[in-house]
């Protein structure tokens, strides 16, 4: 395989690879020995970002996909990859992130990350790595002394860099308005049909690089639908162009400029996933894809609550949704 194309991330300088292989299993903390395997495979493929978190519970295995293709030769250094994890809510707390994220490094037995973001605009009390959540935990992010905290990550050079992941439009706002370091990525579910174009205008603006998650609409997670497979405008171009249907989402959000999380434990489907840059979408097919009825696979329900922070959809995602 090729080498998989690469853009800065935010205004810092360093670039990420434009396609990952994703680690959420659902149920969570259920990974087995056989992800290891997939894992070392997909680096033997090619792929050389990772997007783990600790809610995943698939660091562990991670990091010992990463010793593994090590001592076989697959990569010649840990330099050669690009580790993304994220911070969950129970810990998003000044004085947690940063024992957080010591014990994310240890699962993967690293001395630094490449990207660590915060994974929801949410706090829970300090404890449990679960979702669904329980709706009572739920509490106010302090998003300045949170972000105190992450930028020190970097500081100490335990994350090359920081971002944020499911954060709106407004909340970006309110993060950079007492921001030192802004975040350089923002990780978003984004698809041909939920494309974000919103979101996008303001992140290019503000020098904000998208990853997108469940590109092809992330089956097999808590929140997964078959909306992205089975859109028949999706379908229809990948039969005119001998594509497969992932192979034409993945194509789509790779030509919008952005990173994209791919997540297979399907040998033949992985190889497909990263066949997607010696070809174009046309004009015309670019323009049927804009054209999809947009709706979010997953709306983050589990965050609602009537004695939380937030109490509404539209207050979760500020009426981006």
């Amino acid at each position: 395989m090729g080498s998989i194309p690469e853009l800065p991330q935010g205004s810092n300088g360093k670039t990420i690879p434009l396609v990952g292989f994703g680690t959420a299993e659902f149920p969570f903390g259920n990974s087995s020995e056989t992800m290891r395997e997939y894992i070392l495979h997909a680096i033997k493929l090619g792929f050389r970002h990772f997007d783990t978190a600790a809610l995943y519970q698939s660091e562990q295995l991670l990091g010992e996909a990463i010793d593994d293709a090590l001592r076989l030769g697959f990569i010649n250094s840990r330099d050669e990859l690009f580790i993304t994890s994220k911070l969950w809510c129970s810990d998003a707390h000044h004085h947690h992130v940063l024992p957080a994220l010591h014990k994310t490094l240890n699962n993967l037995k690293l001395e630094y990350v490449d990207l660590y973001l915060i994974h929801w605009p949410v706090s829970i009390k300090p404890g449990a790595y679960e979702l669904p959540l329980k709706k009572e935990d739920l509490l106010p992010i302090d998003f300045k002394s949170v972000w105190e905290a992450m930028e020190e990550c970097q500081k100490l050079g335990l994350a090359k860099s920081i971002g944020v992941s499911n954060f709106s439009c407004r909340k970006l706002e309110t993060l950079l308005a007492t921001a030192n370091i802004p975040p350089a990525v923002n990780q978003v579910e984004m698809n041909p049909l939920w494309q974000q174009k919103k979101l996008r205008e303001f992140c290019e603006k503000m020098g904000i690089h998208i990853t997108a998650y469940s590109p092809l609409g992330g089956k097999g997670t808590l929140w997964g639908t078959n909306w992205v497979m089975e859109c028949e405008v999706l379908k229809e171009i990948a039969k005119a162009k001998g594509k497969t249907v992932a192979q034409v989402s993945l194509r789509w959000v790779y030509e919008q400029g952005v990173s994209v999380l791919v997540k297979s434990f399907n040998k033949e489907r992985m190889k497909e996933n990263l066949d997607i840059f010696d070809w174009k979408l046309s004009p015309e097919d670019s323009q049927k894809i804009s054209q999809i009825p947009q709706r979010k696979g997953f709306p983050g329900i589990e965050f609602i609550f009537d004695e939380g922070p937030y109490k509404s959809l539209s207050e979760l995602w500020d009426g981006e949704i």
